[in-house]
């Protein structure tokens, strides 16, 4: 039986979910009967919702009896909003599990393929799982962590500069911007700095692309200094709007703390600027992922406080002549992870040592 193609027929399916299970990870599943006749095959598709296994085992029916089942997560073992898929498993007679890798929550963590075992069905661990690791990249960050998994973005210029301090400038084309923007209608929030959206005044939503749940919108505002007719503040449709604050601003800015308030923003208050407590905080709030995309003072305050996992550069072709300069993210004298041509433009994207 080839498990490896088995098991990316099974990495396939759980990208069904991307974008849509949060704080879920992402899973798949294929039930193979013993010819190697592919019998069932599902996903997680909704937090609370059936997990992988149960889809591929209610189509399987009867013939999940003797088969073997691919999973690209250990099955649960515990009742959440949904019951342990370890106890459907082995009420199907499933004679053999293979699993890309364990489940890292504490509530499971090898619990599940120990059920298994106890009840005579073979489980065998580690197929496809660099694939599965990379794939709920952010779940993991989030479970072993406590924190989201922190993306920072970038485009810059032909002639080094990220876009101007007095004037909105766009960079990237048209094939950039629609990847861009599927990127953000997988993540859970979006962050940028209150110079950003003083200058740029942009909408923080993701267009021209579906997404399934609400974007969080994060606004690192310590000085509360953006404007209450900032446009993001008319996009709550789209999700929520969270503005994080420095403490000692609250008194001296009750009134304008109150009037965001009614205007139906969150105003999240810290004694600290220490972005871990910061990202602690948003962990707890569900938040599995974090697009920082501006600017380069948050960008770099993030990268000092070495709480970046993923550096995605853009290079445009557009030329400004003068503006902002890049921040210093990553040492780009290093090999890119991947490079992907956007049209016009060029992504590369540079993997921080702990992903």
């Amino acid at each position: 039986m080839n498990d490896a193609a088995f098991m990316e027929r099974a990495l396939f399916w759980a990208e069904r979910g991307r974008g849509r299970t949060s704080p879920n990870p992402m899973v798949g599943a294929v039930v193979v009967t013993s010819d190697g006749i592919v019998a069932g095959q599902g996903a997680h598709l909704l937090a609370g919702g059936p997990h992988a296994e149960v889809h591929a085992l209610d189509a399987a029916g009867p013939r999940a009896a003797g088969a073997t089942l691919y999973c690209t997560l250990e099955p649960c073992c515990h009742i959440g909003r949904t019951g342990p898929c370890v106890e459907r498993v082995a009420s199907a007679g499933v004679r053999r599990v293979v699993a890309a890798r364990e489940d890292p929550n504490p509530r499971v963590a090898g619990k599940g393929f120990a059920y298994l075992r106890e009840r005579g069905i073979q489980v065998e661990v580690g197929e496809g799982r660099v694939q599965a690791t990379r794939q709920n990249e952010a779940f993991f960050c989030w479970i072993q962590r406590g924190r989201p998994f922190v993306i920072a973005k970038t485009a810059v210029s032909a002639d080094g500069f990220v876009g101007r301090s007095d004037s909105r400038v766009k960079l990237t084309g048209p094939m950039a911007d629609t990847w861009f923007h599927r990127q953000r209608a997988e993540i859970d929030a979006l962050a940028v700095g209150s110079a950003t959206v003083i200058t740029d005044d942009p909408m923080l939503t993701p267009r021209e692309v579906y997404r399934a749940r609400p974007l969080i919108r994060v606004l690192f505002d310590w000085h509360l200094r953006i404007p209450l007719n900032a446009r993001v503040f008319s996009t709550r449709s789209a999700g929520p709007v969270i503005m994080i604050a420095a403490r000692e601003l609250v008194d001296e800015r009750a009134d304008h703390i109150a009037a965001l308030q009614s205007a139906g923003c969150e105003v999240e208050v810290f004694p600290t600027r220490d972005l871990g407590f910061v990202l602690a905080r948003l962990a707890e709030r569900g938040m599995l992922s974090l697009l920082v995309e501006g600017g380069p003072t948050l960008q770099m305050a993030f990268a000092r406080a070495q709480l970046i996992d993923r550096v995605q550069r853009v290079a445009t072709p557009r030329v400004l002549g003068r503006g902002v300069a890049p921040p210093a993210l990553v040492d780009e004298s290093i090999a890119a992870s991947r490079v992907r041509h956007l049209g016009s433009d060029v992504l590369q994207e540079w993997d921080t040592p702990g992903v």
